[in-house]
């Protein structure tokens, strides 16, 4: 089995946090994004993983070796491939094209998901989908009686599913996926300019090709600060009977309210911190009260009350106490 994660995207809409790191690496409790995918996926998989292809941009090598390494640490080989224009889904896919042999996954690294089944990888193919209550913003499918699925509509205006598809696509024939693609690339079939993993998949299908829905019990978007914060939150719950604060990390006079994630030699005091925050390798945190938050690693934080916040790495907060003279039947909001 392969796995294949585009990735290549500049993350416009998590920026400051995607200036110096890319989306699909930056942390979700404790794990980047994109090793949070392919764990998951590697769960629901029978076969050993044997390859990952990771199709980036200009990220450097730093970034090419941790993702090598995300590769290593499943028993895989890791592969990297650059996608130098934003051509769309299908051109993605297609410059890992070496890889696209034999039983293949791709999965696109903005999303992460929780299944309860184990993929039946004798389907010709597999769409992961979701149920959503406004079907009109993603692509969804539509299946026959028997539960498979004759057609795909892109952001439809007019009700005709509800199973949205979120990026994650298995093919037991990865060559003929890839004839597929280049038949798009070869007749400049796109769509709004970009060359659709749609496109082939309708035509697969009219040709033959059975896909079937794999639908998963809960589907977590990373597109923006808020979803990604709800995301570490969710994935937090999901994990809170694992052993999840370092044995290096220092508590002096603080509270921990599970489920939280504590790194490496975190040093605490004088604080509250949680419920749902990940604290990152090396950062220092005192005088503070912070719940639902993502805190990078290296970070220096005093005098800070916060929720639903991002912080980066190598960051310093040093927030002053209030001296105040408030009389009686007042409020003061900050």
């Amino acid at each position: 089995m392969k796995i294949i994660v585009p990735m290549a995207g500049i993350g416009k809409r998590m920026r400051p946090h995607t200036l110096t790191i890319p989306k699909p690496l930056l942390p979700i409790a404790g794990k980047p994004i994109v090793q949070r995918l392919v764990e998951d996926i590697a769960k629901v998989c029978d076969e050993k993983i044997e390859e990952i292809g990771f199709i980036i941009g200009d990220f450097g090598k730093e970034v090419e070796e941790s993702l090598k390494k995300v590769a290593s640490d499943l028993g895989a080989v890791g592969r990297i491939y650059h996608q130098e224009e934003a051509l769309g889904t299908a051109h993605a896919i297609m410059c890992a094209k070496e890889m696209l042999d034999g039983k293949t996954i791709v999965a696109f690294a903005d999303t992460l998901f929780r299944a309860d089944f184990k993929l039946e990888a004798e389907e010709d193919g597999i769409i992961w989908v979701q149920r959503v209550e406004d079907p009109s913003a993603f692509g969804v499918v539509q299946l026959d009686d028997s539960g498979s699925i004759v057609d795909f509509v892109e952001k439809p205006q007019e009700f005709v599913s509800d199973l949205a598809i979120i990026g994650i696509y298995y093919f037991k024939d990865g060559a003929y996926l890839r004839e597929n693609l280049q038949y798009l690339l070869d007749n400049k079939l796109m769509d709004k300019g970009e060359y659709q993993i749609t496109d082939a998949l309708q035509r697969m299908r009219t040709a033959g090709t059975s896909f079937k829905p794999g639908t998963v019990v809960e589907w977590l978007d990373c597109g923006n600060k808020n979803a990604t914060v709800f995301t570490n939150q969710r994935v937090l719950e999901f994990i809170k009977d694992e052993p999840i604060v370092a044995g290096s990390a220092n508590l002096k006079n603080s509270q921990i309210i599970p489920p939280c994630y504590i790194g490496e030699n975190v040093l605490i005091e004088n604080s509250v911190i949680g419920p749902h925050v990940s604290v990152g390798d090396g950062t220092v945190i005192s005088s503070s009260v912070i719940e639902n938050s993502i805190i990078q690693t290296n970070t220096t934080i005093k005098g800070l009350n916060a929720s639903n916040s991002m912080i980066g790495n190598h960051t310093n907060i040093d927030l002053s106490p209030k001296e105040l003279s408030i009389g009686d039947y007042n409020h003061l909001i900050d």
